[in-house]
Parts: structure tokens; C-alpha cells; sequence
């Protein structure tokens, strides 16, 4: 298994780019969320980056292009808490789905809210047949269904005993229920969807943070004759870089 919590950190500069919407060539034309994680994990500047677990980097790209330049800035500090958070266990991609599907099945439209049981019902199947106990992924499932029992009736029905592969999960499912969730709490009619987002992001940064540690530390236990330099995190220190006052890398 591959984790990546041990990254250094380069701090954010005394003047960064302005966070706002999209892709961006370099700094000087802004930057987004996962673009700013680029620049601090040393990486080639890109929306993309290597140092963020692709799953939770699309979720903070849709919530960075979800939110207004006036609240983009709740989300800044953020930013360092992604840089080298990663991982390869399947726990991690259920984790960060079940987190975008509870929080929005509750709230979507209802024109919405039967994909996004179907979704998250998927997730339960998954979280219930990963190896250990995951009774808090499967009670964030069934507090949210309870919430809307009509689209979990209704989720039930259509999916019946349908599975995804591990491979389908991560490669379509899970991006796409990460896509709708982010989604569908931005056009709720609620008066505090800002909130919602900025919550869902700093919340499942902060879960995904806890697993990749408990996965790395088991990972370490279970492999006690392996040498240090390979038991732990394979991300290496990045160099330290900061953006001159005109918003130039150097």
C-alpha cells in the first residue's frame, strides 16, 4: 500500500494569487485551490497535482469553482492541509464519497436526490465489505437516508443487489458521485449552502487526514522487518518555493 502523509510543507507566502474559478497557466493569472496545492508540494503547477489524493483534489476543485470570489477565501487555509495527503487503500475512496453523497441527499433537489441514493447506497455496500469495522461510514449512510426515505425506497429498488468493481468504483463511480454531491449542495434551496461546502471540504480533509494515518500506521505494524526509508510514506520533501509580490514563482 502507498501513503503519502509525510510531505513537507513549503507555508503559503505573504502574497498568493487570488483564488477564483478554472484552470490557470501560471500564478500570474491566479490560481485555483489545487493549483496552490501544486506550488506548495514543489510540484509542476497544474490542477492535477501528484501530492493530493485524486478523489479529495476533485472534490476541492468543485467546491473551489462551486464558491463566489467572496467566499472562495473561507477555503485558503486549506490548502497546506492537502499537500502530501494520499493513498491508495479503497477505504480512502469510499471515505471521501460517503462524505459528498450524506451531505448532499439531505438538501439536493429532489430532481437529484434518487442518483444520489443510488450512489450512496453503493458506497454502504462497499464500506460494509471493506476488511474492519466502518461503522461510522455506514452511520453517516443511513442517517442521511433517513433523512430522505423516499429516494432510498427508491434507490433500493432500482439498484437492487447491483455491485460495482473496486476498478469501476474508483475510475467512474465515485468521481461522478463527488461531482453530483458538490453539485447538488451548491443549487439547494437552502440559505446556507456556502457554509455546506466550505463544511463538506474542511471535514472530509480532516477525515481523510485521520484514515491515511491509521492505514500507514497499520501498514508500518504489519511490515516490521521492512526497512524504515520504504515502511512509512513514499512522498519526498519538497523544496521550499514562494511567489515574489508579483505573483512569479521563483
Amino acid at each position: 500500500m502507498r501513503f503519502g502523509q509525510g510531505q513537507q510543507v513549503v507555508p503559503l507566502p505573504d502574497v498568493v494569487p487570488v483564488l477564483s474559478a478554472g484552470k490557470h497557466r501560471n500564478p500570474r493569472k491566479g490560481a485555483c485551490f489545487m493549483e496552490m496545492a501544486s506550488f506548495l508540494a514543489g510540484e509542476r503547477w497544474s490542477d492535477h497535482p501528484s501530492c493530493t489524493h485524486p478523489l479529495l483534489a476533485t472534490m476541492a476543485r468543485l467546491v473551489n469553482d462551486s464558491l463566489t470570489d467572496v467566499d472562495r477565501p473561507r477555503i485558503v487555509g486549506l490548502i497546506p492541509d492537502v499537500v502530501g495527503l494520499t493513498g491508495d487503500d479503497l477505504e480512502i475512496d469510499v471515505a471521501i464519497a460517503v462524505h459528498a453523497a450524506a451531505a448532499a441527499l439531505p438538501v439536493a433537489p429532489v430532481a437529484r436526490q434518487n442518483v444520489m441514493a443510488v450512489g450512496l447506497l453503493t458506497c454502504r455496500h462497499l464500506a460494509s465489505s471493506l476488511p474492519g469495522p466502518h461503522d461510522d461510514l455506514l452511520r453517516r449512510c443511513d442517517e442521511a437516508f433517513a433523512q430522505a426515505p423516499e429516494a432510498h425506497a427508491w434507490a433500493l429498488r432500482y439498484s437492487r443487489d447491483a455491485r460495482v468493481s473496486e476498478r469501476v468504483f474508483r475510475r467512474q463511480t465515485a468521481p461522478h458521485v463527488v461531482a453530483y454531491a458538490v453539485e447538488g449542495v451548491a443549487v439547494a434551496c437552502v440559505d446556507d449552502a456556502v457554509d455546506r461546502l466550505v463544511a463538506l471540504l474542511a471535514t472530509t480533509i480532516r477525515d481523510t487526514k485521520a484514515r491515511v494515518a491509521r492505514l500507514s500506521a497499520a501498514a508500518a505494524a504489519a511490515a516490521p522487518e521492512a526497512p524504515a526509508a520504504t515502511a512509512t510514506a513514499t512522498a519526498t520533501a519538497a523544496p521550499r518555493r514562494r511567489l515574489s509580490r508579483s505573483g512569479q514563482a521563483r
